[in-house]
């Protein structure tokens, strides 16, 4: 039924109400058949008669990854096939990478090329892998009819995790309107390993290291890597709040040598430096990198491959055995490919914390990718996000003006028990350690 009214453009009932733990299921699901549904209108989309150029893919390469590997020698082999389309969105569908493009010969009774959409430049320059079979027949003079097909993986894997939200879940991660009496089970004091975190993110990492199980702690700040460079050298490092998440992983897994940490980020990226970051302190046997299957190894920095897991004969990235990632004390994943270790048979429990980084720039179904799978009444949780930041991967506009873009780090920020300054609400001060006006800061708050 809820499909049905989406797909004649009437807002379901449950989308007219507030969102409460009741509802929160129903909710949910019917943001992502208005997802759903935005896809298969679009489905029919063609373009006809369109040239396509053929670019290296060097000329999109970015910077800072693993430029001398191997696997960057391969992609310097490839060529991409690139056409342009409108830019505004409201004339042709949202297009993302891993999305899939048909391209058909026009005028002639051929079955068409598939390809994957590779990059997405710039909202109008789309960027496509084709096989040998394309190349070998393509020259300058070809014109091709196109059709879309998108990507459901993510959208497959927030409908698992909105339907496996427990009412346990729901009650103390998703909706705690009451916190224990006592959230922090000790007041210990710990000699931190970054004597450079100033006063704000020492009480941070402190806080974090104090809690126990439910309810998430939330972590306001800048998102957790930072662009640094110019536009010739590009690189990530880690920011303030990047530094809190480090210190408190670290700090965990050498004062608890029980504990298993799932650190989960919206993008690769984010997860790449947080990983490189860690080992330098946490041996290599203790960390694995979870990946996508068919993430494009070139994007993988040289020195994060060894803690993946990549088959070359298939050449796509896989999980170890269920044995042996119970044995890693600390993994990295993107939200939606944390399913993977999900449907390794990894458990809920098993992970005693969670550090969902950067959760205000995903959607709240994928951020309960990790949550809802993987979190029990004893896990200790951590959100991190930034207020104003959100994620830009939404397509419908049902769901863009029902919600779906707050998210789980937005929602949680505007509950009562956080908006009032909660011990398990920790504000990350926007100055420097040596600022005057973080000196006076600290003096007001009387810390």
């Amino acid at each position: 039924d809820v499909e049905d009214l989406i797909k004649r453009g009437i807002v379901p009932e449950v989308l007219k109400k507030p969102l409460s733990a009741s509802t929160y299921q129903d909710f949910f699901a019917a943001l992502l058949y208005a997802e759903d549904s935005y896809i298969e209108k679009w489905s029919s989309f063609a373009l006809e008669n369109v040239s396509m150029e053929l670019h290296s893919a060097t000329i999109y390469q970015k910077s800072g990854e693993n430029k001398h590997s191997k696997a960057s020698e391969k992609m310097d082999d490839k060529t991409f096939a690139v056409f342009k389309v409108d830019s505004l969105s409201k004339t042709r569908p949202f297009l993302l990478s891993r999305d899939f493009v048909f391209a058909k010969r026009a005028g002639k009774e051929t079955k068409p090329f598939q390809g994957v959409i590779y990059r997405v430049v710039k909202s109008t320059s789309i960027l496509v892998e084709f096989g040998e079979e394309f190349h070998s027949q393509h020259d300058s003079t070809c014109r091709y009819n196109i059709s879309f097909s998108f990507n459901r993986v993510c959208l497959k894997r927030a409908h698992q995790a909105i339907a496996a939200a427990s009412a346990s879940l729901i009650g103390k991660f998703l909706f705690p309107n009451f916190f224990s009496q006592h959230p922090m089970h000790n007041s210990e004091y710990y000699n931190l390993y970054d004597r450079n975190l100033n006063l704000d993110e020492k009480s941070a990492v402190h806080r974090i290291l104090n809690i126990q199980g439910p309810p998430p702690f939330l972590v306001k700040g800048p998102l957790c890597a930072t662009f640094n460079g110019n536009s010739e050298s590009i690189s990530k490092q880690l920011s303030r709040t990047g530094l809190v998440v480090k210190e408190a992983v670290l700090q965990t897994y050498r004062r608890h040598p029980q504990s298993k940490i799932l650190v989960c980020a919206p993008i690769n990226s984010t997860c790449d430096v947080l990983t490189r970051s860690l080992k330098i302190d946490i041996p290599a046997s203790d960390i694995f990198r979870a990946n996508a299957a068919f993430r494009e190894i070139e994007g993988v920095p040289i020195d994060i491959l060894p803690s993946c897991l990549y088959k070359r004969d298939a050449e796509c990235f896989s999980c170890p055995s269920l044995h042996e990632l119970r044995e890693f004390r600390v993994i990295f994943s993107t939200f939606t490919s944390s399913y993977r270790l999900y449907n390794a048979g990894i458990s809920a429990g098993h992970f005693s914390h969670i550090f969902l980084v950067d959760a205000s720039s995903a959607t709240e179904p994928e951020t309960l990718v990790a949550l809802a799978n993987f979190a029990d009444d004893s896990t200790t949780v951590i959100v991190t996000g930034a207020p104003g930041n959100r994620s830009s991967t939404v397509r419908s506009d049902i769901a863009r003006q029902k919600g779906l873009r707050i998210s789980y780090f937005e929602r949680l920020y505007k509950l009562s028990p956080f908006k009032n300054d909660d011990p398990m609400l920790c504000k990350l001060s926007p100055f420097k350690n040596d600022d005057p006006m973080f000196v006076a800061q600290l003096k007001d708050r009387s810390l």
